[in-house]
């Protein structure tokens, strides 16, 4: 199972990352470029433990999310298109620098060689293992990238 605690598969991830530009659009979904660079970015950020982010599962989460995880997570089928996001990482700004938003996300996918945030819950999946948070990771960001064409 590919995981982002992989260093082969981080260093795929971020030359995939580093052939995005201005020519990228979405094959799905209703984010443009920038909107998706700053979600990955914010999202990493979350999952890392980067800016006191609080930590709390749904109640719907508590009922389906591990159901939910085991799907998503059992095998090395890529994420479906336009999978619902939680409301808080819906990014509004459309606009920025495509250069530094990459840099911010590359930075952030290098940091997951030393993931120790232990005190990680998802919004809905709730408590999960380091390793279901790195199969996790590198699924959402090849979503993410796959949706843009890289």
């Amino acid at each position: 199972m590919k995981t982002i605690f992989d260093k082969n598969i981080r260093e795929q991830l971020i030359n995939r990352i580093n052939k995005i530009n201005k020519e990228n659009n979405a094959e799905w979904g209703k984010m443009n470029l920038i909107q998706m660079l700053k979600h990955n970015t914010y999202w990493n950020k979350w999952i890392l433990g980067k800016e006191n982010h609080k930590y709390k599962q749904a109640f719907l989460g508590k009922i389906f999310g591990k159901i939910a995880l085991k799907k998503m997570i059992k095998d090395e089928k890529p994420f479906d298109k336009n999978i619902p996001t939680s409301d808080q990482f819906k990014v509004k700004e459309s606009t920025g620098n495509i250069e530094y938003e990459k840099s911010e996300w590359i930075s952030l996918i290098k940091e997951y060689e030393k993931f120790n945030n232990l005190s990680f819950i998802h919004d809905f999946f709730g408590k999960m293992t380091k390793e279901q948070i790195g199969v996790l990771v590198y699924k959402h960001t090849d979503h993410h990238l796959r949706q843009f064409g890289t």
